[in-house]
């Protein structure tokens, strides 16, 4: 029913005045369109247009050209895609920038490139700063490194549009992002995305100058990785013999990201979320294809958390034999030097069922000491591969299995948190771990989409509520303000803020295939993108996420003339009208 409201002489003041200042605000943001807006996406550290906002025209021999020779492939596949980009995508703005073309003004005919350092690679650190200048007559580019370069030239990229293309002048850029890494978590395991959807999630990734795409590709409900040390896995474990990535496909997307400046990190989970390995070897895995809650079970005596049962079992050489072999080979496809081995959710139910290791804990033995077992013959083997070992934060946070610090080397692993928000990030840095975040408060893409869980009878209801505010474990649906809002360093000091290595967002993919995949991830990790490489924040310190809306629409705008399906924040008729779809209320 309508609610009535009365209001006190003091608030119809402050109502006024809460209106007056929107007022100003809508002829703020309008003189903004009409004159000096241009946008780039994640917003520069620092960007400056001189008056008179003048643009030229792009010439139609514009080139690329780099001040020293070189023999990076990488920045030669990057300079070509760039100059190809700027030539042809001819954007046209939802509101076109009110600036003057000048007439006497040659066209653009070039963009100088100075890579300082071309061959350094292209690693966790990885220097990403650039200066870009665009004058009446030249342009410059100048960055330490081949990633830095490709992150100034999707900037002068954007500084481009129309047709005929023209592009601002008097614009200077130093930019360099907050957080070193930047990144999308994608689950093949679940769902199988082929090769053509990753290369556009990684392609969308560069556009947002993003760094890291975690491949979480195995998992409890299939094995899609075909692994030349142990074929049956995926043979066995593969959804169908076409739902598979072969070592060539690894390696189109490990150089595709090379090519965008993108590290493609692998994850093969263990020893839980293994069932999938159980249909070649099911002497290693224990509760596998069983019922993953039985019926007289309470909660904390499931054998999984969702359906998709099996663990492999610490107590079995076997195990190590074949993981090994997995390691080893995901290693030798994997150039890069962190390896996500997962380590989340030990469901005691599911390794309780094992004759073994019952007979481990009747004599004394604890599932604690279990997974000690597991940790100390994989973790040095990892590591004797170069690699630094990733594991989600379960393995030193969870509640009911879990090992001590004392066996996980700081020097040696990182923790990702995903659990209770701020509170856990704190855990791991106060105990003094580097931290990937990747809260699902904030960064779940797949949340508030319903359970994917038959026969449920919670729907049935004829109240109009919405179970769990959004119908999944993790409701409700993540928007891009509340990514763009999420603080990663909240609460913490200043010495544990530098532990946080920056943060990735998740799409798991028990309700998400390549038929949502773009809409899904993209405008809403455009949000993290800009808050991990220059903050969500304005020169005076105040959130900037209503300047942002305009910014992003017109970016996922272009993103979609990219052609990335993604999804849109508001009515265009927001955009038309600036300012005319905000609030001025506290909501």
């Amino acid at each position: 029913m309508p609610r009535t409201i009365t209001m006190t002489k003091l608030e119809s003041t402050l109502l006024l005045l809460l209106q007056l200042l929107f007022l100003l605000a809508c002829l703020t943001v309008k003189n903004a369109h009409s004159t000096t807006i241009i946008n780039v996406w994640p917003k520069p550290r620092n960007l400056t247009w001189a008056p008179p906002y003048q643009a030229t025209l792009i010439a139609s021999t514009f080139t690329i050209t780099t001040t020293t020779p070189h023999h990076n492939k990488h920045l030669f596949a990057a300079i070509t895609r760039y100059q190809n980009l700027v030539k042809t995508e001819h954007y046209h703005p939802l509101v076109p920038p009110g600036v003057n073309t000048s007439t006497n003004l040659p066209p653009l005919k070039s963009l100088t490139l100075t890579v300082v350092d071309p061959y350094a690679g292209l690693v966790h650190g990885m220097d990403e700063s650039y200066t870009l200048s665009i004058l009446p007559s030249s342009a410059t580019l100048t960055a330490r490194t081949t990633w830095g370069a490709m992150r100034g030239l999707e900037t002068f990229s954007q500084l481009a549009w129309d047709n005929p293309t023209r592009v601002a002048v008097g614009v200077h850029v130093w930019d360099s992002p907050l957080y070193t890494h930047r990144g999308v978590m994608v689950d093949t395991s679940r769902n199988y995305y082929p090769v053509k959807d990753l290369l556009r999630t990684v392609e969308a990734m560069s556009m947002n100058k993003l760094n890291v795409f975690h491949w979480h590709i195995t998992d409890s409900h299939s094995f899609p990785l075909v692994l030349p040390s142990e074929p049956a896995l995926a043979k066995k474990g593969a959804y169908a013999s076409h739902m598979v990535y072969s070592p060539g496909d690894v390696k189109t997307v490990v150089e595709f990201g090379l090519d965008h400046g993108v590290r493609v990190l692998p994850e093969i989970d263990s020893p839980g979320h293994t069932g999938s390995w159980a249909l070649a070897y099911p002497d290693i895995v224990t509760c596998a294809n069983m019922f993953w809650w039985p019926a007289e079970s309470d909660w904390p005596d499931r054998l999984a958390s969702e359906p998709g049962t099996g663990h492999l079992n610490p107590l079995n050489p076997k195990t190590y034999q074949v993981l090994k072999n997995v390691i080893r080979d995901t290693a030798t496809l994997f150039p890069e030097p962190f390896y996500h081995s997962g380590a989340d959710e030990i469901v005691p139910g599911c390794w309780k069922t094992d004759p073994t290791i019952q007979k481990y804990l009747s004599n004394g033995g604890t599932l604690n000491q279990v997974l000690e077992k597991f940790i100390n013959n994989t973790l040095p083997f990892i590591v004797s591969l170069n690699r630094t070992v990733v594991y989600w934060e379960d393995v030193l946070l969870d509640e009911t299995v879990h090992v001590s610090s004392t066996i996980l080397p700081k020097e040696h692993v990182i923790l990702q948190t995903w659990n209770h928000g701020h509170n856990n990030t704190k855990r791991i840095v106060s105990s003094g771990y580097r931290a990937i975040v990747s809260s699902s408060d904030f960064y779940y893409l797949d949340c508030g989409h319903g359970e994917f869980l038959g026969n449920n009878s919670s729907y049935d209801q004829q109240t109009g509520d919405d179970k769990d505010n959004g119908g999944s474990w993790c409701g409700p649906f993540k928007t891009w303000q509340t990514i763009y809002n999420y603080d990663i360093a909240y609460g913490l000091s200043e010495e544990e803020a530098k532990l946080v290595l920056g943060g990735e967002v998740a799409l798991w993919s028990e309700q998400a295939d390549s038929t949502v995949l773009d809409g899904r991830i993209w405008p809403r990790t455009s949000a993290m993108a800009e808050s991990l490489w220059s903050g969500n924040r304005d020169e005076k310190g105040m959130k900037r996420y209503a300047e942002a809306t305009d910014r992003l629409n017109e970016w996922r705008s272009r993103m979609v003339s990219r052609g990335i399906g993604a999804e849109p924040i508001q009515p265009l008729w927001c955009v038309r009208n600036p300012g005319m779809c905000n609030t001025v209320h506290p909501v």
